[in-house]
């Protein structure tokens, strides 16, 4: 089993899932480069990057065709790379899965103008009071790095996937909200299905894991 952990997060994410699930399957839970205890990267990388890096680890850890479980940004990488090679692992647990670009609001389109404008006169300023917080605390490189990820729709990538998948969404999430993205993906996704969790966020993993182990353990011995 490969857990793959969301942007800014760490395997550490996934206690729960490697307290409880190594007893029954091989678990191998990476930092991706730049988080957690990997080194950085030095230069500002994209979905592809991440995904061709993921590639390599898989080969080098000798995982042959692992079930994955995928948080957020996770599923990103495991999405890009199953769509070129959907033999690179057998069941998919997408939970909190991101990757869907929406229309732009109107004032998200003012916002960015206006963020261009301030940073040519006052950049420190703009760095300052633009974006959300978890971008403002990225480093310059990362910060060009969210920006490659997030502008990336993977619709096109999701319709590729061919590997049996069960989306996991919480009900309350905000960051990928289960009406939005967890139900695209599972119309794209040709033999997924769609769990909603009551009560829960975008960590629905380990805000009530037990339910969260039960459901992904039910579905892997299907």
């Amino acid at each position: 089993m490969l857990l793959l952990h969301g942007f800014g997060s760490k395997k550490e994410s996934f206690y729960y899932q490697i307290k409880e699930l190594s007893a029954y399957y091989r678990i191998t839970a990476p930092d991706f480069p730049s988080f957690g205890a990997s080194e950085p990267c030095d230069m500002p990388w994209s979905v592809d990057d991440y995904a061709e890096w993921l590639a390599k680890f898989i080969k080098a850890a000798g995982l042959k065709k692992p079930h994955v479980i995928a948080h957020s940004f996770g599923a990103r990488v495991i999405l890009k790379l199953l769509a070129s090679n959907c033999a690179a692992a057998e069941k998919l647990i997408i939970t909190g899965g991101a990757g869907i670009v929406k229309p732009r609001s109107p004032a998200y389109i003012r916002r960015v103008k206006a963020y261009r404008r301030v940073k040519k006169l006052f950049p420190k300023f703009a760095e300052k009071h633009f974006g959300s917080e978890e971008y403002r605390k990225l480093s310059p490189i990362m910060k060009e790095s969210y920006k490659k990820i997030v502008n990336e729709d993977l619709k096109a990538a999701a319709a590729e996937i061919k590997n049996k998948t069960l989306l996991i969404y919480g009900e309350n999430d905000t960051v990928t909200p289960p009406e939005e993205e967890g139900k695209i993906f599972n119309s794209l996704i040709k033999n997924s299905r769609l769990q909603i969790m009551k009560g829960c966020g975008h960590f629905c993993f380990s805000e009530n894991s037990s339910a969260f182990n039960s459901e992904i353990t039910k579905f892997l011995s299907e």
